[in-house]
């Protein structure tokens, strides 16, 4: 008797179809495979399981763009929240400018959240003194997208540190977080973000 263990799980169910057998619902039984490991100075990238979507989050553009992060679906989302008093976060911001000249813009989204609670007028000048250029960052000054204590519903972005980077995959799901400065430029950067963009073509 050949049975699925002898064969190829595709010249199994052709076997059937060609008896006259309708084929059971075959599940994966391999592993989602995990992400690459990437690590900051402090900790390393964390896995959020269960996946779920994002609610409707409305951020604001520094040139005054409003963008639905729901709109940013097919896309997966580098979500990085920083703040101009923060020494690690100012080194941060320019790798992800970088970030943008690797990767381009048609599989990945950057999107670079201050905190900062003076708005534009702290967030114009910094970028001015740091030449960043090509990055448009987004403003939340009263904390409505990075939120301080998780027991807040209103958003699944949690501010555990500064600054912390959140990727979202293409269905709009946070999949995980890292807290601390990271160089996304790196090898371990961009491998991570592969993972997420070549994730959905899996499926």
């Amino acid at each position: 008797m050949i049975t699925a263990k002898a064969m190829s799980r595709r010249a199994f169910v052709a076997l059937l179809v060609g008896a006259g057998i309708t084929p059971p619902i075959m599940a994966r039984c391999e592993p989602e495979s995990a992400p690459p490991p990437l690590m900051s100075a402090t900790s390393q990238f964390v896995e959020l399981r269960p996946l779920v979507e994002a609610p409707p989050l409305k951020l604001e553009r520094i040139d005054g763009r409003i963008i639905d992060l729901q709109s940013l679906r097919g896309k997966v989302v580098l979500l990085s929240f920083w703040a101009t008093w923060c020494p690690p976060c100012r080194r941060e911001l320019p790798r992800l400018e970088r970030l943008l000249q690797i990767l381009g813009s048609r599989d990945v989204e950057v999107v670079a959240v201050s905190v900062d609670r003076e708005g534009k007028s702290a967030v114009s000048a910094f970028l001015e003194r740091a030449g960043v250029k090509r990055l448009h960052p987004f403003l939340d000054p009263s904390g409505s997208v990075g939120v301080r204590d998780a027991e807040d519903g209103a958003s699944p972005f949690v501010l555990y540190g500064m600054p912390i980077s959140y990727v979202i995959d293409r269905e709009g799901r946070p999949a995980g977080y890292i807290t601390g400065e990271v160089d996304w430029t790196s090898s371990e950067g961009i491998a991570l973000l592969r993972h997420y963009i070549a994730d959905a073509t899996k499926r």
